[in-house]
């Protein structure tokens, strides 16, 4: 298993602990004034796995500094950490949409800084923004995410329901776009779900199919690797979504529901035009 790497001044990492319907948590290290730091992405796993699975990548709990919610739904927001170990001092960050339904759950039980779209890019700390772009997902709709380091800008959006033009123009170009490629329609028509559940998914408000989610990744166009998120265990499989990619110009990881992925660098290999790095999100130079 690769171990968590120290960044370099700024520079990030990031590695997929688990993702399916079983629970979501992806980590992003990165570099801070000096030091090492950690955020999540997700807190779909009981804090114990949670904190066996950083310790198999090299990290502690108390590492973690921050934690995004994507939304609150049980695989992205396990029930145990309404009452969190003693050690896990992070800041809670969702949109403000998110924040009666928190409250309800007992999850506001520490610092929270709320987000919304209109906020624009928030600076987490010298060197490290991000933005959010609020896309349809059942009755709250979910948070997807651009991060901007000093090397590099890291996409994430899942549990999308349908691929939105402004998705596409906000994550445009980004050098690692971590999106679910969520079922195979054939899979789940054929699939003994319940007819309720197979529209909930399919509905455009719910998840995205692997060719949803190989067209979203082409207008998106990373740069360097896409990571495929929440693979139903039901309803996909890792050799449909791969070959889908066969031939891209870019890397590709394929999430597993229990074993975490490597460490994937937010970086870019080599510099980029001026006029398309002038256009990026937060304006970030080429190393």
């Amino acid at each position: 298993m690769d171990r968590a790497p120290q960044p370099a001044e700024g520079t990030a990492s990031i590695c997929v602990l688990a993702s399916s319907s079983g629970g979501n948590c992806s980590v992003i290290v990165y570099h801070d004034r000096g030091r090492r730091r950690a955020m999540l992405i997700d807190a779909g796993l009981s804090p114990r796995r949670t904190t066996k699975l950083l310790s198999e990548v090299g990290l502690k709990l108390h590492d973690v500094s921050d934690v995004f919610f994507t939304h609150l739904d049980t695989d992205h927001a396990h029930a145990g950490w309404r009452k969190p170990p003693r050690d896990f001092q992070a800041t809670i960050r969702m949109d403000r949409r998110q924040l009666g339904r928190a409250e309800r759950s007992g999850l506001l039980y520490q610092r929270c800084e709320p987000f919304s779209e209109s906020d624009g890019a928030i600076e987490l700390c010298p060197g490290v923004k991000f933005r959010t772009i609020s896309l349809a997902h059942d009755e709250l709709g979910v948070a997807a995410f651009r991060f901007g380091f000093g090397t590099g800008d890291l996409g994430f959006a899942t549990d999308l329901g349908r691929v939105t033009p402004k998705l596409i123009d906000e994550l445009s170009g980004v050098d690692v776009l971590a999106i679910e490629s969520n079922y195979c329609p054939a899979m789940q028509h054929a699939s003994e779900r319940p007819d309720f559940l197979k529209r909930r998914i399919m509905d455009g408000s719910g998840h995205l199919s692997n060719e949803e989610t190989a067209d979203a990744v082409e207008r998106i166009a990373p740069r360097e690797h896409a990571v495929f998120l929440h693979l139903s265990r039901e309803c996909n499989r890792p050799e449909l979504v791969g070959s889908l990619y066969a031939g891209a110009d870019h890397g590709f990881t394929i999430a597993s529901h229990d074993t975490p992925t490597r460490w994937i660098p937010v970086k870019r290999s080599a510099p980029v035009p001026t006029a398309v790095t002038q256009g990026t999100l937060f304006g970030a130079q080429a190393p």
